[in-house]
């Protein structure tokens, strides 16, 4: 793999000559409105037509061929159909032109791997395909092939969208000024990331607002995050679309509990970024951070407004949304009572609750707020609608410059919020904007917004960017030799090297053996011990219990002989296309509880690792923790903690004595080690039921299910069968780790 080209975007985002191949002489083209529109704006460039025989379009002279071009043309419009795009850039890149904005969608499959692999190797910098360029309102640059709203104004906000509607919905909804909006389309070449970094130098943006439908490159994506949160600019992220886990993956336990979805907001909230659910959320958090005199300040939300109503639906709302509510110290909450009689003190503040207005002393209730060490920032609520009768707006503003005169001397974000998502009215908007209070539109996108301020100061986008860069060394000492023999694989993965896998990866397994009959099971019942587990073993049975495959509590010889007749019939009715390899006797380990840990292949993050409780149940009961692999060990912990199995094992209500978690959490950490460094070609992994025993904490797996992920045919399950005598073990009988780091 050769080295990565980095693309300056300069050429597109600062154009100063601009070429346009496909305008028409004829017709409004979209080659056509970008000339308008740059003409319009007063683009202070030069734009040069590409017209194979007429001689002015849009009253500029035009060139007949791309080869007429000067040289160090820094952007070229090309907007010609599908079917001419390669050719096009082909003959771009040779006269030198840095870079090119193309519209076209509806490539054909052969020519969108020609135009990929050109942008992996050309000169030329490639913006779209299927995309609606981009907008420098700064620098009166729109590279843009529609009309962009009259009203909005250059500010020091940016968006960056994926979809040409979203940046549409967007512009058309925000209230604050833009500096750039890009909109990425297909990403053949340029993506999203190249952008963000860029941005990150400019002087002209402060937030950068995304809609992303995927993340082309997350090392890229991360570096860049870095680069935003280096220079103190806000970011927030609206991710849309739910993508699907592959075939192979949905036929785990794993696969059922988990989505890409998952994947994307593990991504992000490892970066440390802020991401939001919807447009309105989106349109908030920008403005919010945009306008807001400060941000990451840490501790809850404090709410006050003259409303009991809504200000207890607010609390609703914070706590569907998760944003944590402020719990006053006593010192706060006697000064609020003094200042606000009939209040009782608490959060949310009801300033209406002092019904004589002249009794209020809002300042002084709201700056002990803003002082407590539990309050990160201020909400207030006030209608502000453009609607507001004229008396109603004349009572409102006697609150109004109270609020601002709090928001200018604060020390942390205050932020008043509309209730609805209704216009705002101008004379409220311009007497908190004066004041650097924003004013956001809507309860829930408000409080949201808010949410976001104290995201993304403390990251870790630099460290997922390390750890995932390729070339990075395996956990695994044999790591790479697995990789060579999966490589060479199609159809179902062997057991033997199944078992050898997750012995070197430190899985503790009961004892367990495979035989063909009964016959053969009572002779060799003495390798496992009584009492028992009996099950089926077959490689077209995936989840053994669902069809009667699985005998407890087997305490001899009869029962054994039973056991494996039950099974028999029942397999033979429920499923009876199935191949049978015979029977497997496992070691009835006694245990307190019983987890689930696995893995799925959610690209192009690699694997994502889940932790829960197990057993028959596991995708109804669906108690999971996620994370992208690797996993630290105390990550790990905190993962199962933050399930209900970890609440069980800590000793909640007495259900059983508190129980140390810190093998289990072994155990997920060699699992996310497996899953790092194998997660490309194993597409799932099941650990289900995992053993634990109270107190002690101690594990066993009794089942494992891997799903083999390969290029020429369809992913196939493997049970694992464990011998007890045909793998090293330790003097307790478990697995000897070989070449775990």
């Amino acid at each position: 793999m050769g080295v990565k080209l980095i693309r300056d975007v300069t050429p597109l985002v600062r154009p100063r000559t601009v070429a346009v191949v496909g305008a028409s002489a004829k017709r409004a083209s979209q080659g056509n409105i970008v000339i308008d529109n740059l003409l319009k704006w007063n683009f202070p460039g030069t734009i040069l037509p590409v017209h194979p025989s007429a001689e002015t379009i849009d009253g500029l002279p035009a060139l007949g061929s791309i080869d007429q071009l000067p040289k160090q043309v820094d952007t070229a419009i090309v907007a010609i159909p599908a079917a001419g795009v390669f050719d096009c850039l082909d003959e771009l890149e040779r006269v030198g032109v840095r870079s090119a904005i193309v519209f076209a969608n509806g490539f054909s499959a052969a020519d969108e791997a020609r135009i990929r692999a050109f942008g992996e190797t050309s000169a030329i910098a490639v913006h779209g395909p299927n995309c609606m360029g981009l907008v420098n309102f700064v620098d009166a640059v729109p590279l843009y092939p529609s009309r962009p709203s009259l009203r909005i104004r250059p500010g020091r906000c940016s968006l960056i969208a994926q979809s040409g509607s979203a940046a549409i919905s967007v512009m058309n909804s925000i209230t604050v000024g833009l500096s750039k909006v890009v909109t990425v389309g297909s990403e053949f070449q340029l993506a999203a990331a190249d952008y963000l970094a860029w941005l990150a130098g400019d002087d002209d943006t402060d937030v950068v607002g995304i809609v992303a439908e995927s993340v082309k490159d997350p090392v890229d994506f991360a570096d860049a995050v870095e680069k935003i949160r280096s220079r103190g600019k806000g970011l927030v992220v609206l991710k849309v679309g739910q993508s699907e886990l592959g075939s192979a993956a949905t036929k785990a336990h794993t696969g059922a509990l988990v989505s890409n979805r998952d994947a994307y907001d593990r991504f992000f909230a490892e970066c440390g970024v802020a991401t939001v659910r919807d447009y309105d959320e989106l349109v908030a958090s920008m403005e919010c951070l945009s306008q807001s005199r400060h941000r990451g300040v840490a501790g809850g939300v404090a709410v006050a407004g003259i409303s009991g109503g809504q200000t207890a639906l607010s609390c609703d709302v914070a706590d569907e949304l998760g944003v944590d509510l402020a719990r006053f110290g006593t010192e706060t909450m006697e000064t609020i009572r003094a200042a606000l009689p009939g209040n009782n003190g608490r959060n949310p503040i009801d300033i209406g609750a002092t019904v004589l207005a002249e009794a209020r002393k809002t300042p002084e209730a709201l700056r002990a707020v803003l002082a407590d060490p539990s309050v990160g920032a201020l909400a207030i609520l006030q209608d502000s609608q453009a609607s507001l009768n004229p008396i109603t707006l004349q009572n409102y503003m006697r609150h109004i410059p109270v609020y601002a005169d709090i928001g200018r001397e604060a020390e942390k974000p205050v932020v008043v919020v509309s209730p609805t998502v209704d216009p705002v009215h101008e004379e409220i908007a311009n007497e908190l904007a004066a004041a650097g209070v924003p004013l956001l539109r809507g309860l829930r996108a408000g409080l949201a917004a808010i949410g976001k301020l104290g995201i993304g100061r403390i990251g870790m986008a630099g460290g997922w960017a390390d750890g995932h860069r390729a070339g990075r060394a395996p956990h695994n000492t044999h790591a790479v030799a697995l990789r060579r023999e999966l490589s060479g694989l199609s159809g179902a993965l062997p057991p033997d090297l199944c078992v050898r896998i997750l012995t070197a990866y430190g899985v503790p397994f009961v004892r367990s053996i495979v035989v063909k009959d009964a016959g053969e099971a009572i002779a060799r019942a003495q390798e496992v011990g009584f009492p028992m587990v009996v099950k089926i073993a077959s490689p077209d049975i995936l989840h053994r219990s669902d069809i009667g495959g699985v005998v407890l509590g087997v305490g001899g010889r009869t029962d054994l002989e039973e056991a494996i007749a039950r099974i028999a019939s029942n397999v033979r009715v429920r499923a009876p296309r199935a191949r049978i390899e015979g029977f497997e006797l496992q070691e009835q380990f006694e245990a307190d509880a019983e987890a689930m840990i696995g893995f799925a292949e959610t690209p192009p993050f690699g694997s994502l690792v889940v932790v829960g409780s197990g057993g028959t149940l596991v995708e109804l009961d669906a108690d999971r923790a996620v994370a992208l692999a690797p996993v630290g060990h105390e990550a790990a912990r905190k993962m199962i903690a933050s399930t209900r199995l970890g609440k069980r094992l800590d000793g909640y209500r007495g259900l059983m004595p508190k129980t140390d978690i810190d093998k289990l959490a072994q155990l997920v950490e060699r699992v996310a080690m497996l899953a790092h460094d194998l997660g490309d070609v194993i597409a799932a992994c099941d650990l289900n039921p995992v053993l634990i025993r109270k107190g002690s904490g101690e594990v066993r797996l009794v089942d494992a299910l891997m799903l083999l992920r390969t290029d020429a045919s369809p992913s196939v399950s493997v049970r694992v069968e464990r011998s007890g005598t045909d793998a090293e073990r330790d003097e307790h009988g478990q697995p000897v780790l070989n070449g775990v780091q």
